[in-house]
């Protein structure tokens, strides 16, 4: 009676099917006739190896064409099993032997078309959820082993998947099938998925039947955003990303701030700035707290999609780092360059470049983007349509510090001549005044306004008692009171704050509305009084550097602002009164924008990202924010930190500093950690001068921070060495040696990173801080307890002569080579002495120093470990001599002294007692040795 698979049990499983099927029997079949015994036995276990062992069977088959197609309608017909398990077997083997059959079949293409691909399709549709998912799996690994052709795709897969997600399709099948779509999306070409895929995709996320399909739509929408491109996904996807963030089922918008990153990359600026930003900040707003959450996480790598390198002034290169562009490239590619560019030149503005000496542009500050799109819009049109009536000459970015200003960039702009220990030339006089200007006057911050701001409100409710008929910005204003009275029990939540902050800039502005308008009617009907009036509540502040004076006109009420760190434009002098009006009205407007309550550090504006993100990323900090949002949030920060920082520029670092400074002072040592290993990359975005001023404190106290946080530091501290002046540099090589010293002893890594370290910052120093500083260091690791930690440490010291014998430092190799001997060679462990010959096989393969200063002062002291009394130094010593120093060219000339000496010693370690010892000494004579010389390895 024949053997069956169940005879064999759980050890069939581990036999080769082939070799079963080779077994003589009583039943004397062939092994391929044995095979389609087996595959078609009534015992369901026999089908499940035959379908397990197909690729086995295809491999000893395969030659001969006849059994390849025997196999092939075996495979076939055992592809229609009724048993689940056994059709689930079989499609897990379908990759395997088509990429097989790929490489060893010339006719792969017919096979596979005609044979196995029915399959794969037959089984998207199977009754069997297992089947199914087997199926898609081995579609999947076709697809990106780029086996399926693309009629194949366009004709059989994408028709039955199209199928599958139509609207009146079972529910699981649909859930499937848009699984499946999305994650083909990216395999299949952008002409494929356009025209086939994606209607059914923008149909799927509006599908109101079923949640989870629009979720796996939301969770992979950033994939199919990249599969069509850039147009199809603003013509296309975008309508249908903001009904998914707007989705009244939580996990939708979870999913959406997830992706938003890969959405917004697919994008053009212009989409990125106007329709994402304000959806992304509704997101972070959100009601649910896994919502705010995942926005919170996705904020910072969201902003770095606003990166512009000719903003910038930075660029990745090919192999991932960071690399300065150009200064004039950055001048030149400037989008935002205005018509007439003034160049300032100062010690705070050269700091915002690198070690280059460029001017610097100073570019038009852009309108703040507000929150609220429905409160602000109206304000946002009627200011950019004043700033572009204005065309003013200059304007300073926010937080730059201005201190000189070329006679040219003055004369053109209309500014007078001002000097730092003059008064103001030229004041103004009443009949054509002129408005704040920082251009004009700068000067320190100036003292609180306090009492000037409650005299501007107590005018402003004096007018609203007096005008006789409400008008719709005073209804306006009513409302929004009775909004922010509501809030103030919920003022601890930061998202109410966020919201009070917009609704109180909405109120201000609809304050200057109606004040605007009442005046506007007073001034139609006696204009000829407006210029005989002034402000009886002039505030005048006197200083030793300089004055400032800022008059309004009675329809504008004075609202005097810190502008010590902000930029203001300037109005030109009029003696029309309404046009004075207008432009003191807008100036008053734009000031009030920007800047909303709750701001007090007027330095965070920038034109490159919408202020808006920028304000949430810097709240990220807030303790508040942990409690309400997540625990880790600050973590977060940090580790997008440095893509944000790259996209606003060392220009704009000004805004984040304070931020950054916070998180190097958090107490969760996570938080630092990640900063720790990055500041690095910050420093060559930064460049040196923000560096030195910003990031060396910060360094320096990481430096003594936890090993935890250490570690960041010491892994890339070559790269942040190298950044710093000379001077600068040469401070740290006494903090050096404190890296040698950790919490624990036993976290010998650390000792293994500063060795390797050691190694690179040799070139950032001459031979004698070398000498005085880091030899010390590297002679302590070489005495470390864990060998990997001493191995590398030999490696240093390797380095060190050769950094000596490079810079002709001569007498400090030999210094250095002495205190080697002493210390290893004559060592009293075996580890010492055994060190000195790896040591002076290294110097050797690296010729980091000339051969007759080796042979004078350290060969000598090699030669003479051939009698040392353990086996190990002796191994080692046959090994330096034999695979290393006489295969140099030095040693091979013929007469030379010193090759008759070494030459004995290996004689002698050949014929050493210990086996290892004479193998080493001979292995490579017999390896390298290509003519009749033979040498037993016993002898």
């Amino acid at each position: 009676m024949a053997v069956g698979f169940e005879d064999y049990g759980p050890d069939c499983d581990s036999m080769r099917i082939t070799a079963f099927l080779d077994i003589p029997g009583q039943d004397n079949l062939t092994p391929l006739a044995r095979l389609e015994k087996y595959a078609f036995s009534d015992n369901v276990f026999n089908r499940q190896i035959i379908a397990r062992g197909l690729l086995d069977v295809f491999r000893d088959f395969s030659n001969n064409e006849e059994d390849f197609l025997t196999v092939m309608e075996i495979v076939v017909r055992l592809s229609e099993d009724a048993e689940p398990t056994v059709r689930t077997e079989l499609m897990e083997q379908i990759p395997p032997i088509a990429i097989f059959l790929q490489e060893s079949r010339p006719n792969f293409p017919t096979a596979f078309f005609e044979y196995l691909m029915p399959i794969v399709v037959r089984y998207l549709t199977d009754v069997n959820n297992q089947v199914r998912k087997a199926g898609q799996e081995a579609l999947l690994i076709l697809l990106e082993q780029d086996l399926v052709a693309q009629s194949d795709i366009e004709n059989k897969v994408c028709p039955i998947l199209l199928d599958l997600s139509a609207p009146d399709s079972d529910d699981e099948y649909k859930v499937e099938a848009v699984n499946i779509i999305c994650k083909m999306a990216s395999m299949l070409s952008r002409t494929t998925v356009e025209h086939m895929l994606l209607p059914r995709f923008c149909e799927l996320c509006s599908d109101g039947k079923l949640f989870q399909v629009r979720k796996i739509c939301a969770a992979n929408f950033g994939d199919i955003c990249n599969a069509v491109g850039q147009e199809a996904t603003e013509r296309l996807l975008i309508p249908k990303f903001f009904e998914l963030c707007s989705d009244s089922v939580w996990g939708m918008r979870k999913a959406c701030a997830e992706c938003f990153m890969a959405v917004s990359y697919t994008t053009s600026p212009e989409v990125r700035r106007s329709k994402l930003s304000p959806l992304f900040i509704s997101l972070i707003s959100d009601t649910c707290r896994w919502v705010r959450q995942a926005a919170f996480q996705s904020l910072g790598p969201f902003i770095s999609t606003f990166a512009n390198p000719s903003s910038a002034g930075l660029y990745i290169r090919e192999d991932g780092t960071l690399s300065i562009r150009p200064p004039a490239q950055d001048v030149n590619s400037n989008p935002c360059q205005p018509s007439n560019n003034v160049t300032l030149m100062s010690s705070s503005a050269n700091a915002t470049l690198s070690s280059s000496e460029q001017p610097m542009e100073i570019k038009p500050e852009a309108p703040t983007e507000e929150i609220s799109a429905e409160v602000n819009t109206k304000l946002s049109e009627n200011l950019n349509k004043d700033t572009r009536e204005e065309g003013s000459d200059c304007c300073a970015s926010p937080g730059e510090d201005v201190s000189c200003l070329s006679q040219g960039a003055r004369a053109g702009a209309g500014v007078p001549e001002v000097t730092k220990d003059s008064s103001i030339p030229g004041m103004p006089s009443r009949a054509g005044e002129d408005v704040f200007n920082t251009f004009l006057y700068w000067r320190p911050p100036l003292p609180d306004i306090t009492r000037e701001l409650e005299l501007f409100q107590f005018k402003t409710e004096k007018h609203n008692e007096s005008c006789s008929v409400p008008c719709n910005n005073c209804v306006a204003s009513s409302e929004i009171k009775k909004v922010l009275e509501s809030l103030q029990e919920h003022i601890d939540d930061p998202d109410v704050q966020a919201q009070v902050q917009v609704l109180s800039a909405a109120l201000r502005a609809a304050q200057f509305d109606s004040v605007g308008d009442c005046e506007t009617k007073k001034m139609e009907e006696s204009s000829g009084n407006l210029q005989n009036k002034s402000i009886s509540d002039e505030a005048a502040v006197s200083d030793a550097a300089c004055t400032q004076v800022q008059e309004d006109s009675p329809s504008s009420p004075a609202s005097q602002e810190n502008f010590s760190d902000q930029s203001a434009t300037s109005l030109l002098k009029s003696t029309d009164s309404e046009e004075q009006h207008r432009e003191t009205s807008v100036f008053l407007r734009k000031e009030q924008e920007n800047n909303p309550p709750f701001e007090d550090d007027k330095s965070k504006f920038q034109d490159i990202i919408p202020q808006p993100l920028l304000d949430q990323y810097l709240s990220m900090t807030d303790p508040a924010r942990a409690q309400t949002v997540d625990t880790e949030i600050a973590k977060h920060c940090a580790y997008s930190l440095p893509g944000v920082a790259l996209t606003l520029g060392r220009q704009n670092w000004h805004c984040l500093k304070d931020t950054y400074e916070t998180l190097a002072s958090d107490v969760q040592w996570k938080v630092r950690r990640t900063l720790a290993f990055s500041i690095h990359e910050l420093a060559v975005i930064l460049g040196d001068q923000l560096t030195a001023a910003d990031l060396v404190p910060i360094f320096n106290g990481f430096l003594k921070d936890l090993d935890e946080v250490r570690i960041g530091v010491l892994k890339h501290l070559y790269d942040f060495l190298k950044l710093l002046h000379a001077d600068k540099r040469r401070e740290y090589l006494y903090q050096l040696q404190e890296f040698v010293v950790t919490d624990n002893s036993r976290n010998w890594r650390f000792r293994y990173e500063l060795a390797e370290q050691l190694i690179l910052i040799l070139e950032l120093y001459n031979p004698n801080d070398v000498y005085d500083y880091l030899r010390h260091i590297a002679l302590t690791l070489c005495s470390d307890k864990v060998s990997e930690v001493r191995w590398i440490s030999f490696k240093l010291v390797v380095a060190i002569l050769q950094k000596f014998y490079t810079n002709s430092a001569n007498a400090l190799g030999l210094n250095f080579i002495n205190e080697l001997v002493v210390r290893f060679r004559h060592s009293s462990k075996w580890v010492g002495r055994q060190a000195f010959a790896f040591i002076c096989q290294a110097v050797v393969e690296e010729e980091c120093m000339p051969a007759d200063q080796f042979v004078e002062h350290l060969l000598p002291s090699l030669l003479s470990l051939a009698s040392d009394p353990v086996p190990n130094v002796r191994v080692l010593l046959a090994k330096a001599l034999r695979q290393t120093l006489l295969e140099k060219a030095y040693f091979k000339s013929v007469g030379n002294p010193h090759l008759e000496a070494a030459e004995e010693t290996i004689l002698a370690l050949q014929s050493d007692r210990d086996q290892d010892v004479s193998f080493f000494a001979t292995i490579k004579l017999k390896q390298g040795n290509m003519d009749n010389i033979t040498i037993e390895k016993q002898n």
